[in-house]
């Protein structure tokens, strides 16, 4: 038992050395997480605001240029110009000028005065579909708030003085994320993605490297065994992996002001147990790649499906059924809940035990298949 401790011990440090030693993988430890932090941090933002907005008012009236005050003081639309035609409108539109453009027509004031049915036309480029729905909403809103002014006012003007708006309003209140910020929700995701990203690509690539140069056949022939040096070989990343995660955090909390409202503990025993998955991964990669290309290759065409599928980005929910169910075998599907639920709602054990769970039974049986591949392997 103690040789055996001593030669995983031995090959744990030699990979330690052997990653700390090479500048460039220095340099990819620490680098690309703190880029993709800042990417996330800052770029990433799913908040719709600054609509460049056109207006085309035919109508030149009080009531028209009040409706164009409205958006304009809105922080959700910046008018950037008026144009006098159609074309000028279909010329910004394809040049990206503008998102959205809006046409009062002539004679709009003399129907809101008479309680007729004013149109509106509103132009939207949906290129981007997800800011084009957004922006109707907050047109909608506007116009449906305006609507109910003049409605107010044209009762007042009849004789009806005094008449106020009578109906439902809307008092809500949002919890986790008051403010909505964009980064609250990237911020965690991005732990989860260095977690899983890591682990796979060193483990991958040690052990392909180690093939591809010949010195995993003179280690073979030592008495070391094929499990411990499976261990030694998965360790070392798996704490590089850790580490790197506990960096990205803390930058999170300090930095970006991601609160961390639950147990620390909690999220580093999801990490631990996703780190198998990661791992196991990594080794399983490094079983059917013989060069580090394709170890590259092998990673690449892993890890996109699995970010889709994850709920990083986009809700597992709006994904057709049977897609849901594959989601089901995606470790980072499962920390993703922990690490946000952890992060962002503050939950314990008592409601992360079922990802937990699944955590430590993907995670156990990747490292028991990709062992044995790997031991297969080698004989």
């Amino acid at each position: 038992m103690f040789f055996m401790f001593k030669r995983v011990r031995y090959l744990f440090v030699k990979e330690l050395i052997q990653v700390l030693r090479d500048k460039r993988l220095r340099i990819t430890l620490v680098i690309p997480p703190l880029f993709q932090l800042i990417i996330f941090g800052y770029a990433a933002n799913l908040d719709v605001k600054n609509i460049y907005t056109a207006f085309r008012d035919l109508d030149q009236t009080v009531d028209s240029r009040d409706l164009i005050a409205r958006f304009g003081s809105s922080k959700y639309f910046d008018i950037v110009s008026f144009p006098q035609t159609p074309k000028e409108i279909e010329d910004f539109i394809k040049k990206g000028n503008i998102i959205m453009s809006i046409e009062i027509p002539s004679g709009f004031s003399k129907k809101l005065k008479k309680g007729e049915t004013a149109d509106v036309q509103i132009l939207l480029d949906g290129t981007e579909s997800n800011t084009a729905m957004i922006a109707l909403g907050y047109v909608n809103r506007i116009l449906s708030e305006y609507s109910t002014v003049a409605f107010i006012k044209r009762l007042n003007q009849e004789g009806m003085i005094g008449f106020e708006e009578a109906g439902v309003e809307l008092a809500h209140r949002t919890w986790f994320n008051p403010n909505f910020e964009s980064r609250y929700f990237y911020v965690p995701g991005v732990i989860a993605s260095i977690a899983f990203l890591l682990p796979i690509i060193l483990t991958a690539q040690a052990i392909v490297r180690e093939r591809e140069i010949g010195t995993l056949e003179q280690i073979m022939v030592t008495p070391i065994r094929p499990w411990e040096l499976v261990l030694g070989k998965t360790v070392p990343f798996a704490l590089i992996g850790l580490l790197d995660v506990i960096m990205i955090a803390l930058i999170g909390v300090l930095w970006f002001e991601v609160p961390l409202r639950g147990n620390p503990l909690i999220l580093f025993l999801g990490n631990v147990l996703f780190l198998m998955s990661s791992v196991g991964v990594g080794l399983f990669i490094s079983t059917v790649s013989s060069t580090q290309q394709q170890a590259q290759i092998s990673t690449f065409l892993f890890m996109m499906p699995a970010f889709i599928l994850s709920g990083f980005a986009f809700p597992l929910e709006n994904m057709p059924q049977w897609i849901q169910y594959i989601t089901y075998i995606n470790p980072l599907r499962y920390f993703l809940i922990i690490v946000r639920g952890v992060f962002l709602k503050g939950i314990g054990l008592d409601i992360l035990w079922p990802q937990m769970l699944a955590l430590a039974v993907l995670g156990g049986f990747m490292i028991l298949l990709s062992s044995l591949r790997f031991q297969k392997r080698l004989k």
